[in-house]
Parts: C-alpha cells; sequence; structure tokens
C-alpha cells in the first residue's frame, strides 16, 4: 500500500455509511493528516464525531477539493450532485464508488470537462482486504490517476481498466462475489450438519474452513487450481466429493449462470 502523508490539497468524502468509513479508516491509517479531509454526511454517528475531534472538517459550506469521493447511495445521486459545485473547480478529480452510474451520468451532471473516476470496490474493504476495479473517463491525468489509486489502496488491491463495459462483469464478480462465498459457508455448515454433525460445530467448522483457504489462497503463489490438486488425494473423500461438484451440472456451470445473471442485472441497473 502506498502512505499518503504527502497528500497535497483537500479531499472530500461524500457519504461515510459503511463503504465511506472503512475508506476513511484506511486514510488515516495511511497517514493522511486529519486536516486534509472533509466529510458530507447529514448522519453524524459516534465515530464521525470521534473523526472531526481528530480533526476531520464535518459539513463543511464550501471547500475547493483536489479530491472528491461519492460514497452515496446511487438512488440518491441524482439529488446530491447539483450541491457540490462550491467543491469543484478545474483541477478536482471525482471518483464514484456508486454501483450502476456511469461516467456519462456522472459527467453529464458535472460537466464534460470534469475529471471522473468510476470505481467498484467490495465488502473486504471493511477489514483492508478488498479489492476494487477503476475505470478513468478522458479527462483523467496521470498524476491524477496515481493519486487516486494510492486513495483506493487504502481499503486493498486496485485494478485499473480502460473499457467501462467491463464493470458489469467486476460487479458481478468482485462486487456481489464475498455474497458467494458466504453462501459456500452457509452451505457447507448445512451440509455438515445433515451428515450428522452437530448444527454449532459444522457452523464453526465451516466458517473456519471457509476464511482459513481463503488466507491461504491470499497468502500463497500458487493458483487455486494447484491449491484444489494438493488437497485431492486420488480415490479419496475430497476426490469423491469433487466429483460431485465438478460434474456437467456441478459448481462451474452453476456459477457462470450466478455471474451472467448478476452481469445482466448490474447493465439493467445501469440503463
Amino acid at each position: 500500500m502506498a502512505y499518503l502523508t504527502d497528500f497535497t490539497g483537500t479531499l472530500l468524502l461524500v457519504g461515510a455509511g459503511k463503504m465511506g468509513g472503512a475508506m476513511l479508516n484506511g486514510w488515516l491509517g495511511l497517514g493522511l493528516a486529519p486536516n486534509k479531509i472533509a466529510v458530507l454526511e447529514p448522519q453524524l454517528s459516534p465515530e464521525l464525531t470521534a473523526f472531526a475531534q481528530r480533526g476531520v472538517s464535518l459539513n463543511p459550506k464550501a471547500v475547493r477539493a483536489s479530491v472528491i469521493v461519492l460514497a452515496v447511495k446511487p438512488q440518491v445521486a441524482p439529488q446530491v450532485l447539483p450541491g457540490l459545485s462550491p467543491y469543484v473547480d478545474r483541477t478536482t478529480v471525482v471518483v464514484s464508488i456508486m454501483a450502476g452510474r456511469t461516467l456519462g451520468f456522472l459527467a453529464d451532471r458535472l460537466g464534460p470537462t470534469t475529471a471522473i473516476v468510476r470505481g467498484m470496490p467490495n465488502t473486504p474493504a471493511a477489514i483492508g482486504r478488498g479489492i476494487t476495479v477503476a475505470v478513468p473517463n478522458s479527462q483523467v491525468s496521470t498524476s491524477q490517476r496515481d493519486v487516486v489509486g494510492r486513495l483506493l489502496s487504502a481499503t486493498g488491491a486496485v485494478e485499473w481498466v480502460a473499457d467501462e463495459a467491463l464493470m458489469d462483469a467486476v460487479t458481478a464478480v468482485s462486487g456481489s462475489g464475498p455474497a458467494y462465498v458466504f453462501l459456500l459457508a452457509e452451505c457447507l455448515a448445512r451440509a455438515g450438519a445433515a451428515a450428522g454433525l452437530p448444527p454449532e460445530l459444522a457452523t464453526r467448522l465451516a466458517r473456519a474452513t471457509v476464511a482459513g483457504s481463503g488466507e491461504l489462497l491470499h497468502r500463497s503463489d500458487l493458483d487455486a487450481a494447484t491449491l484444489r490438486e494438493n488437497v485431492t488425494s486420488p480415490g479419496g473423500t475430497t476426490a469423491a466429493a469433487l466429483n460431485v461438484l465438478m460434474a456437467k451440472s456441478g459448481l462451474g456451470p452453476l456459477m457462470e449462470k450466478a455471474v451472467a445473471a448478476a452481469t445482466k442485472r448490474s447493465r439493467e441497473l445501469a440503463g
């Protein structure tokens, strides 16, 4: 991760809910000075009040921001965006993490010359283990992209794409993906209970197995297929289970259908 002790200008965070709050925590943890951060959030939480006591500005009436991060719900965007004019100048880059709101939608409301980056984070950002995919518009300079990349990296890894059309599939894989993993833990626990384990024990085993396997995948240089093969002895118990999961109607085709459905829905929501 890139530290932010040399960040210049002012960063304005619009919306400090779960994702916005996670990003704010990450920025402060990477050394961004509190007096360089302003937050627009009508619902003040104890956490925000504590940030204000450290020097974060809450709900300023006007400040020229070098970076604006939009972390509000997409359905309120039409009401929020017009009110940002007191905070934007020609050097501002606007970063949106609103699902489904396209670069075109944002440019229509912020102006065609506004530098805009659209990003899709995911919920592991809350513990600094997320991944964000970002796409810039043509107005974003190299230096602005670098600053945005450093800010987004406060909650985990960052990947850049040039084609905004990919963001629907990104949403389906990494944006919605944590829910698929949590469902796997649910199903594994229920299957364990169906096999005779006490439900509480089955839940603990499934939770620890999914979490530990994810951490192993994170730390290992090996790809997922190799790690799977390393667990699988020919003719053993794992192989017996994988014969079911890897059948023609098994997990692979089902996951493809799920991601395709989420991709289609993301396109529909974007209009």
